[in-house]
């Protein structure tokens, strides 16, 4: 159940400068055994971030082991998420603390997989997606839901992005599947007695 609302995310990122990210880098397969949601964050891209599978020995190349990179906003290459179906990818990536995931194309399951599970999924372009790259370990990204904008603050150049309305509406209200239902029962309700 998503109660990760998102309106506007102003914040620092991480940069994943690698293209064809696929979900068991995101998640390995042997952390895919737990079945609530929580934990999975501490082996988002285990096996980049440590040597040997040792959390002792972390790998200081990577940018998630290196304490200039930080903030809710991971920004990856082309092709995030491809390979397999794995909700879990979505999971780790909430869990470590991102609420959105901006890149210049994303596999389609892993998308509805983070829509589905409160986080957002920005699509740039690969020209955007370079110029974000450019930029310094201090710099902020805005990214507006509303507005459908995601704003390099440094620069003020800004892109729009495109996201399914009802997915929209439930990111910003932090609604699964079920809440969105609840929230309108009501109108079905109404609807029912009505063409009854």
């Amino acid at each position: 159940m998503s109660k990760n609302k998102i309106n506007i995310i102003h914040s620092t990122f991480v940069p994943l400068n690698i293209e064809n990210v696929d979900t068991d880098q995101i998640i390995p397969a042997r952390f895919l055994k737990g079945t609530t949601r929580d934990g999975f964050g501490k082996n988002l891209f285990r096996d980049w971030r440590y040597e040997n599978d040792d959390e002792a020995t972390p790998k200081k190349d990577f940018p998630l082991n290196q304490p200039q990179y930080n903030g809710t906003i991971l920004v990856a290459g082309k092709n995030f998420g491809c390979g397999s179906s794995r909700e879990h990818a979505a999971w780790a990536i909430l869990d470590a603390g991102f609420s959105a995931v901006v890149s210049s194309f994303f596999a389609d399951i892993f998308k509805n997989n983070a829509l589905n599970n409160g986080v957002l999924p920005v699509t740039v372009s690969e020209k955007f997606l370079e110029e974000i790259f450019s930029q310094g370990n201090e710099a902020t990204l805005t990214i507006s839901l509303p507005e459908q904008s995601i704003t390099i603050d440094a620069t003020g150049i800004k892109e729009r992005f495109d996201i399914n309305s009802y997915k929209k509406e439930c990111l910003i209200n932090g609604y699964d599947d079920i809440d969105y239902l609840l929230n309108i029962k009501e109108d079905i309700i109404n609807y029912e007695t009505q063409h009854a």
